[in-house]
């Protein structure tokens, strides 16, 4: 899959880093915990899904601690014709469970370049949750991002609701905040591109001064994901979290149709929005 996550590129330029592993996906964990071993920094990269085939190497890793830097793309409905098969929708749930695992979400191009130079700096294992779909770029070169952080992208004093969101979701969030703000509802905005660590501080602020309430959206099953994560953050304190995820097995579409057709879309957030606001 090095043409589907572009990953070619790199081999083109540095042939004698680059290794090609085909539909082997043990041999390609087992490879990078070896490079590890030996002091190096190995990047990982398949479709998310494909993760599931080598979870027991890259559980043994994270038991030894190993300093590998894995990466999941083609995440989500979101990837439209593939179909379920090629659609990770347990990646955050499956990495979060172990121990020490670093768990990011980028959604801009931005972000993930400054997130891949933190993973690479970071010692210890990181997973980076890559989508497919093109998405607008969002933050300014300068924008820096650390491993616990989370950026508010939109806030006002009047908002009565936060949305927090990562990837695809978090550009649905933002139309949905269009069309709510034309009717009169103010929400908060909460890029949580970092999942674990969690900002819980951001978090709950930003709960608190909107009336305690928060609404997750999330291109993943509705377990063990990002929803899942804010609650565990910030569910002591009494705040009520409400959550969209993909919750039934889906089918292939296309993109736009698949996220707004499972219940992840503009659409659903602004009616979850009304509904939790009125």
């Amino acid at each position: 899959v090095k043409n589907s996550t572009y990953t070619d590129k790199f081999g083109k330029k540095f042939p004698n880093r680059f290794f090609e592993n085909f539909i082997a996906e043990q041999n390609m964990l087992g490879t990078a915990a070896g490079l590890a071993a030996c002091g190096k920094i190995p990047f990982v990269a398949t479709f998310a899904a494909f993760y599931t085939r080598a979870y027991d190497f890259i559980r043994m890793a994270a038991i030894s601690g190993s300093n590998i830097k894995l990466v999941g793309t083609h995440v989500g409905v979101s990837i439209g014709e593939d179909g379920p098969s090629q659609m990770g929708l347990e990646d955050i749930a499956m990495m979060a469970a172990q121990p020490g695992v670093t768990v990011l979400y980028p959604s801009d191009a931005t972000c993930t370049y400054r997130l891949v130079e933190t993973a690479a700096m970071h010692k210890g294992m990181v997973y980076i949750r890559a989508g497919r779909p093109k998405s607008p770029v969002l933050y300014g070169p300068d924008e820096t991002f650390q491993i616990g952080g989370s950026k508010v992208i939109r806030q006002s004093a009047s908002d009565i609701l936060t949305i927090v969101a990562a990837g695809v979701t978090l550009f649905e969030a933002l139309k949905a905040y269009d069309t709510l703000k034309a009717a009169g509802v103010s929400v908060r905005i909460v890029d949580l591109y970092s999942i674990v660590p969690i900002d819980r501080t951001t978090l709950l602020d930003s709960a608190r001064a909107t009336q305690g309430r928060i609404l997750t959206v999330e291109d993943h099953y509705a377990h063990g994901g990002l929803g899942d994560a804010v609650l565990s953050a910030v569910g002591p304190e009494g705040i009520k979290v409400h959550k969209l995820a993909v919750r039934t097995i889906p089918h292939s579409g296309k993109p736009d149709e698949l996220v707004d057709h499972f219940g992840i879309g503009a659409r659903s957030i602004v009616e979850a929005a009304k509904q939790i606001t009125k």
